[in-house]
């Protein structure tokens, strides 16, 4: 496979500890874009104490489900917090949705958040706040000097495993044991 055949899209990052920036340690990153111009992706794994309420509040929707008010938000990544995403499972009709695989989009529009407060959105998301970008050469630089790791993504994992649990879940799809991991490695 040549160079410009190699894409991260619908894969995952995960942080190794090697990395020790507290944003990105233990971090299982969802890479949305991957390609010569730079990549985007976006932290699943640190919800932040705040709600999807406060959000409604702020847009002033309406939304009297407990359990969707209630939802945690993520950060994303530390590239525009004030911009907010919805990873997402299934396709729906909102102004700005990206399919990244047939089951993960990515939108970025007040449609899909007033649709989920109806109960009309998608069954499976996960709401963040910002993102995390690198350059054009950026993470390749940072795959080489053994920052992270990839592994497969699906919606098990996306979705349905407790954030808490996430790195790990991934982590155990590689097959080895982290504490054999060395903290200094290098490249053939």
């Amino acid at each position: 496979m040549s160079d410009s055949d190699f894409s991260l899209v619908n894969k995952c990052l995960l942080a190794t500890p090697a990395i020790k920036d507290p944003l990105f340690a233990a971090s299982l990153v969802y890479m949305c874009e991957h390609n010569q111009n730079g990549s985007m992706g976006l932290v699943v794994n640190h919800p932040t104490d705040q709600h999807l309420d406060e959000i409604f509040e702020q847009l002033n929707i309406q939304c009297t489900d407990d359990k969707i008010r209630n939802q945690p938000l993520y950060i994303g990544g530390p590239v525009q917090l004030e911009q907010g995403f919805i990873l997402h499972n299934k396709a729906g009709d909102w102004q700005k949705t990206v399919e990244i695989a047939t089951d993960i989009h990515l939108t970025s529009s007040v449609d899909i958040l007033q649709a989920i407060a109806r109960g009309e959105g998608p069954t499976d998301y996960l709401v963040m706040l910002g993102f995390s970008g690198w350059s054009s050469g950026q993470l390749e630089s940072e795959l080489q000097d053994n920052s992270w790791l990839t592994t497969s993504a699906n919606t098990d994992l996306l979705f349905h495993q407790n954030a808490d649990d996430k790195w790990q879940v991934a982590f155990d799809t590689l097959g080895f044991d982290l504490s054999k991991l060395s903290p200094v490695s290098g490249n053939a």
